[in-house]
């Protein structure tokens, strides 16, 4: 089988030669494909010849008053119509090209940012941006905060106990605590139960967890229950907190929509209070000076529209 670098017609071939006789099937004569092209007659038939030549066939029937297009011309036509419509496309692939999305987004999160709307987004992007690339780094809100602050991270998603002048924030969700138990706590199973029952025990909980931070509302809800003031058991990471929780090292507070699934699956149980429950707000985070590249811009507006569009009350997971 022959290479197509093989082949000598494409290479011999006067590409306008098509697109002349393309037209003068179009137009039923040469008379008026010379008018449509700005031609002179001569040139025209001059061309249909060098084309015959080359291609080593027949391809119009005409005289004075007869215009045909043979068999071979018919099936030359299609040619001509489908290379036309291929290269009428150049314009827009090349536009196309030049403005497809791509860079690198560096996101930054506190452990555990469990958010439906947030992961949605992120999928339609990046169905409609596959070249974008991405990098997660998982640590705590104040680290997080540096980050943004100092441009190691495009956005941040983490917890906040005060305002930052110098970032731009906005509640990407807000999400409900409640106490929890692990199987073997002596307190597993039991409904009911009156916050008096949680006096006096062991509690774990989140190195933020002190008075000030961005989870006093979760030291508040722990001095409540009257649980011990001293913590057993501590971590930045909330996965670490719950396997502490599971283990029996202590009652810990826990996102009710993120320890949900343990609990339908029998590995934690919820413990009084049942309501008035703490709400903590994960704040979306960017450095207003920051200079952005495309896909970066592209995904702090969709984010924007979202938290626009979308009430919290919709962003509250309960």
């Amino acid at each position: 089988m022959m290479k197509p670098y093989e082949q000598r017609l494409p290479f011999a071939l006067d590409w306008n030669l098509l697109r002349t006789f393309m037209v003068v099937v179009e137009q039923r004569g040469i008379t008026r494909a010379a008018d449509f092209l700005g031609l002179r007659q001569p040139t025209i038939s001059s061309a249909l010849k060098r084309l015959e030549d080359t291609v080593g066939s027949r391809l119009l029937e005409r005289g004075p008053s007869h215009f045909a297009v043979t068999d071979a011309g018919q099936i030359l036509y299609r040619e001509c119509r489908s290379v036309f419509e291929a290269v009428s496309q150049i314009p827009g692939l090349v536009t196309a090209a030049e403005s497809r999305i791509s860079g690198h987004i560096s996101i930054a999160v506190t452990s555990h940012v469990v958010s439906s709307h947030f992961d949605a987004l992120l999928e339609r992007f990046n169905l409609l941006y596959p070249d974008v690339t991405y990098s997660i780094t998982v640590a705590e809100s104040s680290e997080v905060l540096n980050r943004v602050r100092q441009n190691r991270a495009t956005i941040g998603l983490c917890l906040m106990n005060r305002p930052d002048s110098s970032l731009t924030a906005r509640v990407l969700f807000r999400e409900y605590f409640s106490l929890y138990c692990g199987p073997h706590h002596r307190l597993f199973g039991r409904k009911g139960l009156p916050l008096s029952e949680l006096e006096g025990e062991d509690s774990v909980s989140f190195q933020t967890d002190v008075e000030g931070g961005s989870l006093y509302s979760v030291t508040r809800l722990r001095e409540l229950a009257l649980l011990k003031p001293q913590l057993k058991g501590i971590s930045a990471n909330l996965p670490e907190v719950r396997r502490m929780i599971v283990a029996g090292i202590g009652i810990g507070a826990l996102p009710i929509h993120v320890a949900r699934r343990d609990v339908d699956l029998g590995r934690l149980w919820q413990l009084p209070p049942y309501t008035d429950l703490p709400a903590v707000d994960v704040f979306f985070v960017t450095n207003p000076m920051r200079s952005m590249s495309p896909a970066e811009q592209m995904l702090v507006s969709d984010i924007g529209a979202l938290l626009d569009d979308t009430s919290l009350e919709d962003r509250s997971y309960r």
